[in-house]
């Protein structure tokens, strides 16, 4: 079918004719070499007349190999070689595991070293040709196949080697054609079945009813699959029956890592083991079974299922502007949220195996509605992001291809910042099923009706539905979490670091924590919460590594410091050994605080928390009644707080969401007397 393009081929206009330079076949007649200059009309006439030039030339080879039953097609280009550098590469052959497909390869490269000023649109205009001519070579190819099907020829003969020398072969004259000459024409003439036996027996043969899925159970279960796509899912299935001891994943969990990797099996398969080992470690199979969300959660995640869309997909919505995330890392940690997050996407799966039975059609994906009113800066707290991030690498990984749709409402001015953040993390493929609605534009004609029933749509986004997703709210203070979470015996933590710590802040024991800065211009960001008690926090920095001990606490009533440490030694003396970065901020109970220190030269850099006691007092002055206050609470001799911190280069640092403006948040829950504190020295930014 691709040697009836030669001599001249009216399916393709551009065209024009060629000629054959050079033709050769092996002694045996298995390889057959055609070289041919081809001459092409390129639709770039201003350009080509500027240059001098009506037509380009090009030099293309074709080796048919029929013992290996393949068809490699190479072409370079011969107008312009000096300047331009066009290869391109086909390959036609016969699929390894079933004999009825073909599989085709097309690769090409363009170099342009110098056009006459030209380049950007010589390559303009050859990306636009080789394009179209992808789709145009497909149709040709199908159209010279329907012809030789018109005329009878629908099969063409293994080839065979000559016979031995003295014996008879009436098969060998046509050894040596090519497809359209001789073994074409003995199709034609009707010794094909004749042949048929002899040249391809049965036991060779492979049964095509092994190497391929049932039609009505892909259409049922799995979709449109072309017969690439098909063979590709078997491969990695029966490779996964022959190599994997543990339970096998269905066609459709199989077909979902395909699709991630755009059908390479190589990759897919990867990616697949992966995620299969991983499932195993974690008893991921068993977590609809094993995880019961927390009480808080229930009260406080705003996300729940709602019925279907319109292409029978389950809807996931997530009211995430009502959400205080920055509360519920802090009271159930960064491990609770992932289980409850693989939690919904394995209920997801679940509802998708559901809708396809009540369906009729394979649903293979949910969609997810985000509502973004009451998003803003505080949404865009630090510790927040990096937990959202590590959650979007695991369900990256592991359930690529679940999510069909995913429907932004609302989005307010700041989500271009949240989404500039988040979404290099996010596939390709996945973020071009986004589609994001700002103000009211959701609503009418283009909006979620077009993608959600109306009756669907929930009452908060003027639907008549009654939506049961909670509305969320603030996390209060008290059900922070103050100790490190204990291993639960019920499951293997999914990450073994969190990212805030807990730490006790004792009389005449304060917390302390070094940081090495080996770069001067580096900035350290800091985020804590005062869970009991008053604390002065302090940053110093000192040319000499500090060492790392725990201290008693001063009094003996009270128990050892635990999770106290304490760096700088009583030895130390303030401006010698170490000296003060930023004056002391004096944080009271219940009080939030995120700031930043840009280092100017490198060494050891110590957070220090102590608790608050009264200042002295000069002779005149009477005592603050902060202060006075405070010292009524010494007689608990324990403070508690939870902290992160965090190390950036400066280039990092500036301009993006490091800068903590979330600590203005209204989850800071401060009095409206609260400011920034003034303070700090200049090149640190410290607030409440």
């Amino acid at each position: 079918a691709y040697e009836k393009r030669f001599p001249t081929c009216p399916e393709i206009p551009v065209f024009l004719g060629s000629e054959i330079l050079h033709e050769s076949r092996s002694d045996d007649g298995a390889v057959h070499i055609i070289e041919r200059s081809c001459k092409l009309n390129v639709d770039a006439p201003r350009l080509l007349k500027k240059a001098r030039v009506e037509y380009v030339f090009f030099i293309q080879k074709n080796t048919v190999n029929w013992k290996e039953r393949t068809l490699r097609i190479e072409a370079r280009n011969e107008t312009f070689a000096n300047r331009v550098v066009v290869l391109e590469t086909c390959s036609y052959s016969v699929h390894p595991e079933n004999e009825e497909w073909t599989c085709f390869e097309q690769s090409a490269s363009l170099d342009i070293k110098s056009f006459f000023g030209f380049e950007s649109t010589v390559e303009k205009i050859a990306m636009k040709q080789y394009t179209s001519n992808i789709k145009r070579g497909k149709e040709v190819i199908e159209h010279y196949l329907k012809e030789l099907i018109s005329q009878g020829i629908t099969f063409i003969p293994r080839w065979t080697p000559p016979p031995v020398c003295g014996q008879k072969d009436e098969r060998s004259p046509a050894v040596g054609h090519d497809a359209d000459d001789g073994l074409l024409e003995s199709g034609a003439r009707g010794t094909t079945k004749e042949q048929t036996g002899s040249s391809c027996p049965p036991a060779e043969a492979v049964s095509p009813d092994a190497d391929k899925l049932d039609a009505d159970y892909i259409e049922r279960y799995l979709g449109q699959l072309t017969p690439m796509q098909e063979s590709c899912l078997i491969r990695l299935r029966q490779w996964l029956q022959e190599t994997h001891k543990g339970k096998i994943p269905k066609d459709e969990h199989i077909l979902r890592f395909l699709r991630a990797r755009d059908f390479n099996i190589d990759k897919a398969r990867e990616m697949l083991c992966q995620s299969l080992s991983w499932r195993k470690q974690y008893q991921v199979d068993y977590i609809l079974q094993s995880w019961r969300p927390p009480a808080l959660l229930d009260e406080y995640y705003t996300g729940g299922w709602h019925y279907q869309d319109k292409d029978g997909r389950p809807l996931y919505i997530l009211r995430l502007g009502q959400m205080d995330t920055k509360g519920l890392v802090k009271a159930l940690g960064e491990e609770s949220l992932l289980r409850h997050v693989l939690s919904i996407n394995e209920e997801g799966q679940k509802r998708c195996e559901e809708n396809t039975n009540i369906f009729g059609r394979p649903i293979t994906s949910w969609t997810c509605l985000v509502d973004l009113e009451g998003l803003n800066m505080r949404h865009l707290w630090r510790p927040g992001v990096k937990a959202l991030l590590r959650i979007i690498e695991v369900v990256e990984d592991n359930y690529p291809e679940t999510l069909g749709r995913l429907l932004i409402v609302r989005a307010p001015r700041v989500f271009p910042v949240l989404w500039t953040l988040v979404s290099p993390f996010i596939n390709e493929n996945t973020r071009q099923k986004f589609l994001i609605y700002s103000g009211n534009n959701y609503q009418g004609p283009g909006g979620l009706v077009d993608y959600v029933n109306k009756d669907v749509i929930p009452d908060f986004l003027g639907g008549d539905c009654m939506c049961t997703v909670p509305e969320g709210g603030l996390v209060p203070k008290s059900l922070y979490q103050t100790e490190e979470e204990p291993e639960n015996s019920d499951h293997i933590r999914l990450w073994t670091e969190t990212i805030y710590h807990s730490a006790s802040v004792l009389k005449g024991a304060p917390h302390e924590i070094v940081v090495e800065i080996l770069e001067g211009e580096s900035v350290i960001t800091w985020d804590f919460d005062i869970l009991k008690g008053d604390v002065v926090f302090s940053l110093f920095h000192s040319k000499r590594a500090p060492e790392t001990s725990h201290k008693e606490a001063a009094l003996p009533s009270t128990s050892a410091a635990g999770d106290n440490m304490q760096l700088i030694d009583k030895t130390w003396v303030l401006g010698v050994d170490y000296s003060r970065m930023e004056s002391p901020l004096v944080c009271r109970e219940g009080e939030s605080i995120q700031g930043s220190h840009v280092t100017r030269w490198p060494g050891f850099y110590i957070l220090q928390w102590k608790m608050h006691g009264p200042l002295p007092c000069s002779g005149t002055s009477l005592p603050r009644v902060d202060d006075v206050l405070a010292s009524l609470q010494v007689s608990s001799h324990k403070c508690k707080l939870i902290y992160y911190y965090e190390v950036l280069a400066s280039k990092d640092f500036r301009g993006s969401m490091s800068s903590l403006e979330s600590c203005n948040s209204g989850f800071s829950q401060l009095s409206g007397a609260t400011t920034s504190s003034s303070q700090s020295q200049s090149s640190s930014y410290l607030s409440r």
